[in-house]
């Protein structure tokens, strides 16, 4: 996956740190830490390592999303799992019921650790996995996660306990690392779209999100069963509109608008005008002309990565 930035998008040119305080951190400590999160989530966190993190989700009993995560262990052995900060109370409190007699303890460190993004030349050298989507770097007391790049530019997640100086860079418009989150195709749930998706309907098994040799959780026969039974109707795609956006609006058709084929997941504004998001869609809706959010039509862009039946 080529890191270097596209001379054609305004990416190219941009640089620096933003702090994302739209994001917030579960704290899961003791000796089942990841014994714990392993049974819980849709990846693999029993064969975690510290030069690699993890995109995952949390799922209901139907395999319908309640959260995502980037999830990763720090040297001392605990594991954040950092997420969007209006699903952190409900989360950790289903999570919560579900440990028993494992020796985890969870807990809401959102007030304990600070999170920036770093965009372009403000990005760490993650050593051998430098350019790896999900490589991860401890620095000292920093935790550093290479991200999906957006059009070409490098993009990481940089997480440390607060107090610990801030990373080095020019600052960065929370506005233009949201643009970059949906430029990378890779989504983040948020509360509007909660239990609307199964991680597929997102493209998670195609950027990580989603291991199919790991043990049960929550949701997991019905996750298996649309990857391998042709039962797959939606997909995420990214878009541009000219007239706004938000999280959750419902996507139609001109030839039936009463019957939505589609939603909006992620949105931001693009510096060109207008805004760019990440929808899902049924397949089917690609085939039948326009696609209309309100009164404006979407403009399909190109996904910025394969999907796994194409690799």
């Amino acid at each position: 996956m080529s890191m270097q930035p596209s001379s054609t998008s305004p990416l190219a040119t941009l640089n620096g740190v933003a702090r994302l305080d739209h994001l917030g951190v579960i704290q899961i400590e003791g000796e089942d830490a990841a014994k714990f999160i392993h049974g819980q989530l849709t990846h693999d966190f029993a064969l975690l390592d510290l030069g690699s993190a993890r995109l995952a989700a949390f799922c209901s009993a139907k395999g319908r999303m309640q959260a995502s995560f980037i999830g990763f262990k720090r040297p001392a052995g605990d594991i954040l799992l950092v997420c969007s900060r209006d699903l952190l109370a409900p989360t950790l409190k289903r999570l919560s019921m579900f440990v028993m007699r494992a020796k985890a303890k969870l807990s809401d460190a959102s007030e304990r650790f600070s999170i920036y993004g770093l965009l372009g030349n403000a990005t760490k050298n993650v050593a051998a996995n430098a350019g790896v989507a999900w490589a991860k770097a401890d620095f000292d007391a920093e935790s550093v996660v290479q991200l999906y790049p957006a059009d070409g530019t490098p993009r990481q997640l940089w997480v440390a306990p607060v107090g610990t100086a801030v990373p080095q860079g020019e600052a960065l418009a929370l506005e233009t690392w949201l643009w970059s989150e949906v430029r990378s195709g890779v989504a983040t749930l948020s509360q509007p779209v909660f239990e609307a998706f199964v991680p597929q309907m997102l493209n998670y098994e195609s950027v990580g999100g989603v291991s199919f040799k790991k043990g049960c959780y929550p949701g997991q026969e019905v996750v298996a069963r649309s990857q391998f039974r042709g039962t797959l109707k939606r997909r995420a795609f990214v878009v541009h509109s000219a007239g706004e956006l938000q999280v959750g609006q419902e996507i139609f058709t001109p030839a039936d608008t009463s019957q939505p084929v589609g939603t909006v997941v992620q949105a931001a504004r693009a510096p060109g005008g207008g805004m760019d998001a990440i929808v899902s869609l049924q397949l089917a809706a690609l085939e039948t002309g326009p696609l209309l959010a309100a009164d404006s039509e979407l403009q399909l862009l190109p996904l910025p990565y394969l999907l796994l039946e194409d690799i």
